[in-house]
């Protein structure tokens, strides 16, 4: 049965970015078929205390009735759930978990953030990630000396990954070799460039900073980072880079002088165990080339994240101009024990960001549940895995894979969920999200931290998985490498040196296609950047749902196997009335064109029946919902 409908999108909401004592709109559809309702509204709890406000009919379209209210903004993150009373006296209870018919806890509402938004751009990009030192090399790397701590290859060369190896194995790309690719990521239809640390460090990755003064030699410098971003402009891709706010490396220019003389300022940056306590300091997972930030100090907020002249600031403006940051960390980042600055560090950044460019990006990593940090005080948007990654390699990889690098399965082993089971993970961790969170956090099939997806795929689950990240509400994510159909058993086998000149290659070419084809649907559909979104029916090997604006819809087939699942023909008003028209429902075709795949849609006996004969991602496009007006 179609049930109650209502999400953060613009067919819902009247407004996404309210101010504090704004009245916003917010509407729900209910089915005709539903039933007749008493009494419909809205309940909130401001200050902590419920607050109800009485909706109305203000249209019926489609067979759905439109019911609205207002809801008055209290407190910055206002949460708000709907409540149906049926002609009957049973209550329904509406959240972002769905229909109840019990009372729901107030984590799993409904929110409007009065907090700044992210830039309008955020919701529409595409993004590619890089980790310079495997992308691309440029003639002038090979003029520079390699440094003391790396173990030099060539660009064919096989990894390493035994230690020291695996961190100090040094292949030399740079930044201008990752400017002469740009037309790559132009060809993919990227057009937001994230990239791992460019600061100079003890190792291949850069997350050990030995300072954040200025960009690394080895990749170029200043002007090669200048040069990267004049160059990703010009093709409208916009640049992001990495902060690690948790710690330091230990060759640190703060560090150092912080261990050299215990009077110094950079001291108190870092946490000093005195000898009663064992002496040492604290590190990122007791990791000592990683001591850990101490963000009680004042001096330690002015040098990095705070005011004109700090690190965030500096990059954000001229020359650079980067587009924002992605934080490296940032769930422990200001956590120790009993201290908790996580919220000062995270709003201190904005701020600064804020003031200098308020039209860029603010990502957080957060490897497990990231809601209470994600509720659009700071961070737009997450780099997590809960809502999305985890649950898809549950649902597409094969059974028994293993879950290794920094992904954080249990046991280091994937289990296995069929397509309920990723359904409401995913629901589950995004319902704790305000809606504009769910659209700037990253859709990763996988990353630089975790073996790459298609290791351990199934056959033909690649297509399925990257439509799903192109389709859901997010950002999708390519890590540099899987267009080429790489593979990687954990997060540094997957720091493969690109293998340009392949392209072509009967392996790679397929891949590739795929890989454009389904991003220039994210491209050319805006429905998929901000529209709502409905599941529409769930079974263990399929799932299907559309997403929706007034302007156009797309409906998504997604399988991992041979598969059938049937729809509600009120559900879908465009189709409906093929599936009421009874057999021969060639009219559900008709009304849909398809954008991708080869899946079937028919339409019988009120039902619409989507077919798939194995594994495989259709995409249709269909019209817009038909609404009342703002």
């Amino acid at each position: 049965m179609t049930m109650p409908h209502h999400d953060g999108s613009p067919l819902h909401v009247s407004n996404a970015a309210p101010a504090l004592g704004d009245a916003v709109r917010v509407r729900l559809r209910v089915p005709e078929a539903f039933g007749p309702l008493a009494w419909v509204g809205t309940r909130s709890n401001p200050n902590r205390e419920p607050r109800f406000a009485e909706a109305s009919v203000i249209a019926t379209v489609d067979g759905w009735q439109w019911w609205e209210a207002a809801v008055e903004v209290e407190n910055p993150v206002h949460g708000y759930r709907w409540l149906l009373v049926g002609a009957d006296g049973r209550q329904h209870w509406l959240n972002q978990l769905g229909l109840s018919g019990t009372e729901t806890r107030d984590r799993d509402d409904f929110r409007l953030v009065a907090h700044e938004p992210a830039p309008a751009w955020a919701a529409s990009s595409v993004m590619y990630q890089v980790f310079p030192d495997r992308f691309a090399r440029s003639d002038a790397a090979d003029a520079r000396p390699a440094p003391d701590w790396a173990f030099p290859a060539e660009w064919s060369d096989p990894q390493r990954l035994d230690p020291p190896y695996r961190s100090g194995q040094f292949y030399g790309g740079d930044l201008d070799g990752v400017r002469e690719k740009l037309d790559h990521l132009v060809s993919l239809g990227v057009d937001l460039l994230y990239l791992t640390p460019v600061f100079p460090a003890r190792s291949n990755h850069r997350y050990d900073a030995s300072t954040f003064d200025h960009v690394d030699d080895l990749l170029g410098g200043d002007e090669a980072l200048v040069r990267l971003v004049e160059a990703a402009h010009a093709r409208g891709i916009r640049v992001i880079g990495d902060l690690t706010s948790n710690h330091s490396g230990d060759a640190h220019e703060w560090f150092r002088a912080a261990q050299a003389d215990p009077e110094a300022s950079e001291r108190e940056f870092y946490f000093f165990r005195d000898e009663a306590h064992g002496g040492g300091y604290e590190s990122w997972l007791g990791v000592p080339s990683l001591p850990k930030f101490d963000w009680s100090s004042t001096e330690l907020r002015r040098r990095f994240i705070e005011g004109p002249d700090s690190v965030v600031a500096r990059y954000l403006g001229a020359p650079f101009g980067l587009d924002g940051w992605r934080i490296d960390v940032a769930n422990m980042t200001g956590r120790l024990g009993a201290a908790d600055l996580n919220a000062e560090v995270r709003q201190t950044i904005r701020r600064t960001m804020l003031d200098v460019n308020p039209d860029t990006i603010l990502l957080g990593e957060s490897t497990n549940d990231a809601a209470s940090d994600f509720q659009g005080d700071a961070w737009h948007g997450a780099m997590t895995y809960t809502p999305f990654t985890r649950p898809l390699w549950s649902w597409l990889l094969e059974p028994g894979s293993p879950g290794g690098g920094g992904i954080g399965f249990a046991l280091g082993r994937v289990p296995t969920f069929t397509g309920r089971d990723f359904h409401d993970t995913h629901l589950r961790f995004t319902a704790e999200f305000p809606w504009r969170t769910r659209l700037a956090t990253m859709n990763a099939l996988d990353t630089h931290d975790t073996p790459r997806f298609a290791t351990h795929a199934r056959p033909g689950a690649v297509p399925v998985a990257l439509g799903l990240a192109v389709t859901l509400p997010g950002i999708p994510v390519v890590w540099a490498g899987d267009e080429f159909g790489l593979t990687g058993e954990d997060g540094e086998a997957s720091r493969t040196p690109m293998p340009w000149g392949t392209e072509a290659s009967p392996e790679v070419a397929p891949v590739l296609e795929a890989y454009r084809a389904l991003l220039r649907l994210r491209r050319e559909h805006p429905v998929l950047s901000t529209g709502g979104i409905r599941w529409l029916a769930v079974g263990d090997d399929a799932l299907v749902f559309v997403r929706e604006t007034a302007d156009a819809s797309v409906l998504v087939f997604a399988a991992r196997a041979a598969a059938a699942l049937e729809v509600d023909g009120v559900a879908l008003p465009a189709l409906g009335a093929a599936a009421m028209g009874g057999a021969g429902g060639s009219g559900a075709a008709d009304a849909a064109s398809t954008l991708f795949g080869d899946g079937r849609l028919e339409a019988s006996a009120g039902l619409l029946c989507l077919t798939a004969d194995g594994p495989g991602f259709t995409a249709w496009l269909l019209p817009g919902v038909a609404s009342p007006g703002w």
